[in-house]
């Protein structure tokens, strides 16, 4: 088992608010595609890589508690950490530095109310 983790959802109240946010935040172009009565935006299309979308359908609740994503800030979280809030999020810890060259990370809380991370190496 190479990776911890297979696949991820955060789930969303407003698909259409949550793909621009994430949109904007992350850089990134996100279609939209339906699975029976839930609405998904693939977070990455790379199939050799850990997948997760956003996910509007029944029985998903935003949240700020429970288990933490985080998000691969790419070389430096900085810039995407700098498009939360002019994408209608907000910084909940600034970027910080982890210690024994584990890099760096960040939370945010998104549109929906879902608290999320970013790390990158700088």
């Amino acid at each position: 088992m190479p990776d911890a983790l297979n696949w991820f959802e955060i789930p969303v109240t407003d698909f259409t608010r949550a793909k621009t946010f994430y949109e904007t935040v992350l850089g990134i172009t996100i279609a939209p595609m339906e699975m029976g009565p839930t609405k998904m935006g693939m977070l990455s299309t790379d199939p050799t890589a850990v997948g997760g979308a956003i996910v509007q359908g029944e029985g998903g609740m935003p949240s700020q508690s429970g288990t933490m994503v985080y998000l691969n800030g790419g070389e430096d979280l900085a810039p995407m950490l700098a498009r939360v809030a002019q994408a209608g999020g907000a910084v909940v810890v600034p970027k910080t530095e982890i210690g024994n060259d584990f890099g760096f990370f960040a939370h945010f809380v998104d549109t929906e109310g879902n608290k999320v991370g970013l790390h990158s190496m700088k």
